[in-house]
């Protein structure tokens, strides 16, 4: 009976896998390199939800190689900045798979656009389920890369997952401090927490009510006057041709409303000093979240932690400016510690 149940439990995932509407065309940010290999895949995480994920090979590669999952930014899809980083990181050896949250881009998942710090944990510790079993993987050298708020996600998964051997988390958001706090910790006390979750408590009626979750908003079409220069940055990367996708949530209506409920009470960073193999920190000099890298960076114990902060840039800069994001420095960090 129990072989009957896994049988039917793996005709039930790869159902679910051909289900997914997946797209041939290449619909990236970014050009296609003719270095590499690449192809669409699905995988299920251990909450039954299929993900979809571009991976990347390098071409003419031979015998098992080191790989890399990369995710982010939050409310972004792979065709974005997670899928310049695999397609980046594979020209130079690595095979890598960027893939789309759960309820998000291509990826399965009902109602569309949640977000959850468990389950969003649990993508990235399902990327390196599908990798470590993969014919063309050594399953002893996977590493992962999260982008903004991707980046305080990886720590919680390499804190959870010692199968994580190194990861880079890259101009980071600590999404349950931002959620709970407020930025800059503007809102860190009781009473602001409190009247956010009254809020949050009256749009899930209102939700259930309606029977369909309401949007957030992403990047909105039109800045204000006095938006802050973070929001600028923002606007030019998922609002114009640089970065804009119609399946981005950023890019368009934004995920949930509701989606700070379960970060408020769930901080990622409360394991992050028992991590054990090699994170690199990666932030911009200007950046307005470069606090949530330090303060991460404080959490880590171990001679293999490094905090690298670049002069100059900006957030979004480590999106996809070429000139300005250390992809020496990561190839360096990912050989030496996937071995």
């Amino acid at each position: 009976m129990l072989l009957s149940g896994a049988a039917c439990q793996k005709t039930n995932n790869e159902k679910d896998m051909k289900e997914l509407n997946l797209t041939a065309e290449w619909d990236k940010t970014f050009p296609k390199s003719d270095r590499v290999n690449h192809s669409k895949v699905t995988f299920a995480n251990r909450y039954g939800i299929t993900l979809a994920a571009d991976m990347y090979v390098p071409k003419n590669a031979s015998g098992k190689l080191p790989a890399i999952a990369v995710c982010g930014p939050f409310g972004a899809v792979k065709e974005q900045a997670a899928g310049l980083y695999a397609q980046t990181m594979a020209e130079r050896g690595f095979l890598t798979l960027a893939f789309d949250p759960s309820y998000t881009g291509e990826s399965g998942g009902e109602p569309r656009y949640v977000v959850s710090p468990d389950i969003n944990t649990e993508d990235f510790s399902a990327a390196v389920d599908f990798l470590a079993t993969n014919d063309r993987v050594d399953a002893e050298r996977i590493g992962i890369i999260g982008i903004c708020g991707w980046g305080g996600l990886a720590i919680n998964a390499a804190a959870a997952d010692p199968r994580i051997k190194a990861t880079v988390a890259l101009t980071m958001y600590d999404m349950s401090r931002v959620n709970a706090n407020g930025y800059f910790d503007a809102d860190d006390s009781a009473e602001a927490r409190n009247a956010l979750r009254k809020k949050l408590a009256a749009q899930r009626t209102e939700d259930f009510r309606n029977g369909f979750p309401k949007p957030g908003g992403g990047v909105p079409d039109q800045l204000p006057a006095d938006a802050p220069q973070f929001f600028k940055d923002y606007h030019a990367y998922y609002k114009t041709p640089r970065g804009y996708h119609p399946r981005s949530l950023n890019s368009n209506q934004g995920r949930n409303a509701t989606g700070a409920i379960p970060f408020i009470n769930f901080p990622l960073m409360s394991r992050a000093d028992e991590i054990e193999n090699a994170v690199l920190v990666i932030h911009g000099e200007k950046a307005h979240s470069r606090y949530f890298g330090e303060d991460a960076f404080k959490k880590l114990t171990g001679d293999n932690k490094e905090l690298l902060i670049i002069p100059g840039a900006n957030h979004t800069d480590l999106y996809d400016n070429l000139s300005i994001i250390p992809f020496d420095k990561m190839e360096a960090f990912f050989y030496n510690n996937l071995k």
